[in-house]
């Protein structure tokens, strides 16, 4: 009933740039928290930023003052800056949500499908 599309990723070198893009699309009633997690080959996800409704922000350590991240509420959007980019920087970046879905009383947690993100040398 809600689709999380991230779009973005892909090969840029150290000490550039990227932005990613989370849409979520369907039987949306409102959007709680949104966040980006990422997955490196061999490691556990782990948690990059997420932002409430309001506005509010949460980033890892080791992506403050490097990553941002925002929303846009009335597109249902969110988005996540990534400056001076790292090697290590290198995983399958995922979005995730909590969605009241309408017609529901709970949020659920609705995730993407992941875009990559290569940081070359």
């Amino acid at each position: 009933q809600v689709q999380l599309v991230e779009s973005g990723g892909g090969l840029v070198q150290a000490g550039g740039s990227l932005r990613l893009s989370c849409a979520a699309s369907g039987s949306i009633f409102s959007i709680n928290v949104m966040a980006w997690y990422r997955q490196a080959p061999g490691k556990q996800r782990e948690l990059v930023a997420s932002i409430t409704r309001g506005g509010t922000t949460n980033y890892a350590d080791s992506m403050k003052g490097r990553f941002t991240i925002s929303r846009d509420n009335a597109k249902n959007t969110a988005y996540l800056q990534m400056n001076n980019l790292k090697l290590e920087d290198t995983a399958v970046y995922y979005c995730n949500a909590d969605v009241l879905i309408r017609g529901k009383i709970e949020f659920a947690v609705a995730w993407g499908q992941g875009t990559q993100v290569t940081v070359s040398s």
